[in-house]
């Protein structure tokens, strides 16, 4: 299962038309089906080419000539892992930066633009050192300020806002989004068929040549949406203390969003300095799907995206986070509804036991028959929601295996804990069934169907692909994994993973702020009811 605490790139998407979706269904059933899948993955091969360019920038084309329409998706080998304290959030900085523009686009004098863009900066780098000081002095602290308030609005006076967006949209582009989660930074939308050529110019200009205008003014934005999203939501902030409470040496353990005072100070100059390193062509994937001709469509990313120099590789992620010796437990109390969370620290998705964490999921998780649902909402009714999910913050390095529920009406978080206990220890004592097996292959194979019926979802699988395995086949070769899993396969990484030793807890406790509210409920809504926290926690 997908984790609810964090967003997916296609939680932004618009399918295209139907007949795309069909096309889909058409193209890769047989994929999906022993044991023809060798057969029917070399005919999706034949259509299929990798081309990566001398600078290091790696394209997966595929050709569906179904609709006069294609979609391409780009992802960025980069995310808050690759932050160190001091720039938390930067790496989702950047995404908005993306869309600013560049010497070409959103400016009407990018010469006079660049000096008062230089000059700006140096004010308000000046005007943090001040700021910052062991011993600031205010007066001259607000002098620094007004003068970098002044620069910034001689800046602003040369840029055309919006500019990249409305070109695509007057081309008859959809779907134009982005997304930065721990591991990856990606890019996306659909264009006509006919306009493949300003796709790949406009997407090679905004990584060849971007521009960081209004950087402070949107990094006020993310400091908003840092407010809205994980200060001001009971589960953003629970989420956030359970990250840092189990992470206790790797970046997984930082917020994706940054925490806010360095949110307060990263500056231009280190998002330059982030993109720099980066963002070099080696570190990106870009796969693109539709009505495209990769023999025409290949000497057109050479011309436009070759022209983007190669950069050295970034440098690899060094740190590893040590094995977890003690079982850990936090409490944020809070006026909303009890929630709760556990955790154990398991391999990234990359690693060979990937089908069984996805069946173990299954098995607890997937729908009304599911072992959580049926004993902790059905049968016992103490939870008005109950899941578990891999993958959770990030997948690259070894991440976690979570496990939620929001407790019902007057139930207690130690009864929640007691219960998901009880189902941890049945996995751990007994084989699951045959059929529970079954179910679980049945829908692994119409999960993956579902999530390629667009041009959407196709690409951004792809690209996904591609970037994390080396090899966009695994999308497809992954179906063998998942026929391989047994019930010995279940115990034997349940019994790797829920030891005692190796799990977090992290709890909302609900704080009564008065006599008044002691004789309110927690959270409104009947028995039954999702109440806020819940569509919080589920990521409604």
């Amino acid at each position: 299962m997908r984790s609810p605490f964090r967003p997916f790139p296609d939680a932004h998407r618009r399918a295209p038309a139907a007949a795309l979706a069909l096309a889909a269904l058409t193209a890769l059933a047989g994929a999906l089906a022993s044991p023809a899948a060798a057969q029917d993955l070399a005919d999706f091969d034949r259509r299929t080419t990798v081309h990566t360019l001398g600078n290091g920038w790696t394209f997966v084309i595929v050709e569906r000539p179904v609709a006069p329409v294609f979609t391409f998706a780009t992802y960025a080998k980069v995310g808050s892992a690759q932050e160190v304290p001091g720039i938390t959030g930067l790496a989702h900085m950047f995404e908005h930066m993306a869309f600013k523009g560049t010497d070409t686009i959103g400016t009407t004098d990018y010469e006079a633009e660049k000096e008062a863009l230089a000059a700006m900066e140096a004010a308000y780098l000046a005007y943090q050192a001040a700021r910052l000081a062991p011993q600031p002095i205010p007066e001259e602290v607000e002098r620094l300020r007004a003068e970098f308030e002044a620069r910034q609005a001689a800046a602003g006076e040369y840029v055309v806002a919006n500019e990249f967006d409305e070109i695509l949209e007057r081309a008859g582009g959809v779907g134009m989004n982005a997304f930065t989660n721990a591991d990856w930074t990606g890019y996306f939308y659909s264009l006509p068929a006919n306009k493949v050529e300003l796709f790949a110019y406009l997407e090679s200009e905004r990584f060849a040549n971007p521009v960081f205008r209004e950087f402070y003014q949107e990094r006020d934005v993310v400091q908003e949406e840092r407010r809205l999203r994980t200060e001001s939501q009971p589960i953003g902030k629970l989420i956030e203390q359970f990250l840092t409470t189990a992470f206790i040496a790797h970046p997984y353990g930082q917020p994706t969003v940054g925490y806010m005072s360095d949110l307060q100070a990263i500056t231009m100059t280190d998002a330059r300095e982030f993109f720099d390193t980066h963002y070099a062509p080696s570190n990106l994937v870009t796969a693109i799907v539709g009505d495209v001709d990769a023999e025409t469509l290949v000497p057109m990313l050479e011309r436009y995206f070759g022209r983007i120099p190669r950069r050295p590789d970034p440098p690899p992620l060094r740190t590893v986070e040590p094995e977890q010796i003690a079982a850990k437990r936090i409490a944020v109390e809070d006026p909303a509804q009890p929630i709760y969370v556990e955790g154990y620290h398991r391999p990234a998705l990359t690693h060979r036991d990937q089908a069984v964490y996805d069946a173990i999921d299954d098995i607890l998780s997937n729908g009304r028959t599911s072992r959580l649902y049926r004993s902790l909402v059905r049968d016992q009714k103490i939870a008005s929601q109950a899941a578990s999910f891999s993958g959770f913050p990030g997948e690259r390095y070894p991440t976690l295996w979570m496990v939620f529920a929001v407790p019902a009406r007057g139930v207690t978080n130690d009864r929640i804990e007691e219960a998901i206990g009880a189902e941890l220890a049945r996995l751990l004592a007994e084989d699951v069934a045959e059929a529970e097996l079954e179910r679980y292959k049945t829908r692994a194979k119409a999960s993956l169907l579902r999530s390629l019926r667009s041009n959407f979802g196709l690409a951004g699988e792809l690209a996904r692909h591609q970037a994390l395995f080396g090899d966009w086949r695994r999308l497809f070769t992954s179906i063998e994994e998942v026929e391989a899993v047994t019930a010995a396969d279940v115990r034997r990484v349940a019994a790797e993973t829920f030891r005692p030793t190796n799990r977090t807890v992290a709890v909302i406790e609900t704080a009564v702020a008065g006599p008044a509210a002691a004789a309110e409920p927690a959270a409104g809504g009947e028995d039954g009811e999702t109440t806020e926290a819940g569509d919080a926690a589920s990521g409604r």
